[in-house]
């Protein structure tokens, strides 16, 4: 315990880390803030703030977790496109039970929200690691101060998101289509992509438009079929 409070300092160059973690943190937040908020849309109110703190916290779990093998990680080929199209699938599921006719055929239930959150985050945090990481400099310490400290920079996007979905329906759609982008980026990204097509960056910005509207259209399509059933 001593060692790991020893990387705590007030040195100019340990707050600078310290701002530059919380500046990553709030910028990185949206992404994971999207997926809890469409994950727990459709519970009671007491359940979905109970959803958002234990995605939240289940996420930097899996973050910390992860930190050790986040660099190797995005090397191995495929990674990234399977986790980029998981998490088009899961923008896809998310968006279709927020677009369906009928809400009574909604069927999420508490740990069907934490499990979506859980896979979504595992698939989307290893960039978001990889950022803090970099800025702690090798202070573990810091790094794990940094991917707990987004746990209320998460909880307050989720909370806000999930109120403003209440009341106004076309946050769901571009909730669903960030999620679109994300996972487009990551298949563009993706270490075998990248060996086979080199996509230059207009390309990656064009997959990403592909990406979002794609998970939007294909949400609707979906959400329209179940309401045929």
């Amino acid at each position: 315990m001593p060692d790991f409070l020893s990387g705590f300092s007030f040195s100019p160059d340990f707050l600078l880390q310290l701002l530059s973690i919380v500046a990553i943190d709030v910028v990185l937040a949206g992404d994971n803030a999207v997926v809890i908020a469409l994950a727990v849309r459709n519970l009671p109110p007491r359940s979905r703030t109970k959803g958002i703190a234990v995605g939240a916290g289940a996420a930097v779990v899996l973050r910390v977790a992860l930190t050790f093998v986040a660099s190797q990680l995005l090397d191995l080929p495929f990674l990234k496109l399977a986790g980029g199209l998981l998490v088009a699938v899961i923008a896809v599921k998310l968006f279709a039970e927020g677009d369906a006719a009928d809400k009574e055929k909604s069927c999420t239930t508490f740990w069907q929200a934490i499990t979506t959150i859980v896979a979504a985050d595992l698939v989307m945090s290893t960039d978001n690691i990889l950022a803090v990481a970099g800025a702690s400099r090798g202070n573990l310490a810091l790094l794990i101060f940094g991917l707990g400290l987004s746990i209320p920079f998460v909880v307050f996007a989720a909370n806000a998101l999930s109120r403003l979905m209440d009341r106004f329906p076309i946050i769901i759609a571009l909730g669903a289509a960030v999620l679109g982008k994300v996972a487009a980026e990551m298949i563009l990204t993706d270490a075998w992509v990248a060996s086979l097509a080199r996509p230059g960056q207009t390309a990656v910005y064009a997959g990403e438009i592909v990406g979002a509207v794609g998970v939007v259209a294909a949400g609707r399509f979906w959400a329209r079929r179940a309401a045929r059933t």
